[in-house]
């Protein structure tokens, strides 16, 4: 094909254009923004012009100004060489494996996709099922669980007042003062720990006891109650005159509860083969404690 003027260098899709008629100045609006002039090319009259022979300018460029005023019956024609107006979808399922090049797909690509955007069977093959968030975590069968939890129901409490005991008597001490209490499970009326919760609890327990100068003490216990009967005791013993006459006891266990109706005390027994001693209980904040608090599972 020939061409009057100068040759085109840039090749162009036809269907891409602008057409001008009926002007009388040297100045049209293009329809497109273009960075420069060789974006375009124009032809007037069906002679293509030289891109020396016109300028662009304006916002986007878009000011077409020619080298000569034009007339009523004058046509301009105006391609756009290097603007893609019109994109082609690929019909679903005609994209295969062969048509995507070979690390075309990177991680950084795919990055920014969370993973509550993920469904379906791989969302539930990576991420498990259940929601995933800052507060879970996901567990070895693939399900997301909540992490940490609360210890709770829990308290602990302590003897506010050293008093005196009977002899060779399992007593139910009274720790009257609470530390802390979550959940209000503990009654310090009845010096119970009756959570609502069931579960298996951790529950502790400290006695201090003590005597008088001439204090005969052969064996002491300290005691875990369960509804009313010992679950955990520890004890010790001297059999020897004047060997205790001060001594510390702790125990503890793991006991499990129902959540309503299960209840745990603190016990202790003491004894001493001179009463005249006076066998008692040393209270105060850092003396005898009583405590508990549910496991996690």
């Amino acid at each position: 094909m020939t061409y009057i003027g100068q040759q085109p260098s840039t090749t162009f899709d036809s269907g891409i254009k602008d057409r001008f008629t009926g002007l009388t100045t040297n100045t049209v609006t293009l329809t497109h923004d273009i960075s420069a002039e060789t974006d375009i090319l124009v032809v007037w009259n069906n002679i293509v012009q030289d891109s020396g022979s016109y300028s662009v300018g304006g916002a986007g460029n878009k000011t077409l100004t020619l080298g000569g005023t034009l007339s009523s019956g004058d046509v301009v024609t105006v391609y756009y060489t290097n603007k893609v107006m019109q994109s082609v979808s690929p019909t679903a399922g005609s994209v295969q494996t062969l048509s995507i090049n070979d690390g075309a797909v990177t991680d950084a690509k795919i990055a920014d996709v969370a993973a509550t955007k993920l469904t379906g069977t791989i969302a539930t093959a990576r991420l498990g099922s259940g929601t995933a968030s800052s507060s879970n975590f996901l567990r070895g069968d693939g399900s997301w669980q909540s992490a940490g939890g609360a210890n709770t129901p829990a308290f602990e409490a302590y003897k506010n007042v050293t008093a005196n005991v009977s002899n060779e008597t399992y007593e139910k001490i009274g720790f009257d003062t609470e530390v802390f209490d979550v959940g209000g499970c503990y009654d310090t009326t009845n010096r119970r720990f009756l959570p609502t919760t069931a579960g298996k609890y951790f529950v502790y327990l400290t006695v201090w006891m003590s005597t008088e100068s001439n204090g005969n003490f052969e064996v002491m216990w300290a005691d875990i109650y369960k509804n009313g009967s010992s679950t955990a005791s520890q004890s010790i013993s001297a059999y020897s005159s004047n060997a205790l006459r001060d001594c510390s006891l702790a125990v503890c266990s793991t006991v499990v509860m129902n959540g309503s109706s299960d209840y745990v005390e603190g016990w202790s027994k003491i004894l001493d083969n001179a009463m005249s001693s006076n066998p008692r209980l040393v209270g105060g904040a850092t003396a005898s404690k009583f405590g508990a608090f549910r496991i996690i599972e």
